[in-house]
């Protein structure tokens, strides 16, 4: 066969697999320009793989399956790569913001089984440890960080003095820090 009767073979290819795969890898990206970006890629590899190979690609539509799985596996790994922090010891700063983005972060574009899970588990460890804090550092910590009050609003609403209200939360996230710092240690370590 010639090189242009197989770049024709190329093109319907992706005309005849395009809407199919587009499904396929749909399904499983939450991220929708992604999904595109995963999509030419795929086919990318099938002009690529037709221009510099003598021999023919025998059962296509497997192929092209398979070179879209692998992607998506690969954009995968690359996000959570970036999804999660390397702990330092001197971060215990970050430790607090680290799950706050595990927990709040838009679950479209981050939703795996992996991440539910995490989530998840955070979630329950958070709600541990947040009960064995006294009732005024809990209940500030979750009307500010879990509710979105200011502590301005709580302080005009309570009569309690905002130096007071901040001075519970800094404690109750001093606990939180330590107490679900292993946790976090343990989350990089999966």
């Amino acid at each position: 066969m010639s090189k242009p009767d197989e770049k024709q073979n190329a093109e319907k290819f992706i005309v005849e697999y395009q809407s199919r795969l587009k499904t396929f890898i749909r399904k499983r990206v939450a991220n929708k320009e992604e999904a595109e970006d995963i999509l030419q890629d795929v086919f990318y590899q099938l002009v690529k793989t037709i221009e510099t190979t003598e021999d023919p690609i025998e059962h296509i539509g497997a192929w092209l399956y398979r070179v879209a799985r692998n992607m998506i596996i690969n954009a995968g790994i690359r996000r959570k790569e970036k999804e999660w922090p390397v702990y330092r010891k001197n971060e215990n700063d970050d430790i607090m913001r680290d799950f706050s983005e595990i927990l709040f972060h838009d679950k479209a574009t981050t939703s795996s089984p992996e991440t539910e899970y995490l989530r998840s588990l955070v979630w329950i460890e958070l709600e541990n440890a947040l009960s064995e804090l006294p009732p005024k550092q809990r209940e500030i910590f979750e009307l500010t960080e879990l509710n979105g009050i200011s502590v301005k609003e709580i302080a005009e609403t309570t009569g309690i003095s905002v130096n007071t209200l901040l001075s519970r939360k800094h404690y109750a996230i001093l606990h939180l820090r330590s107490r679900l710092k292993e946790l976090y240690i343990e989350i990089l370590k999966i």
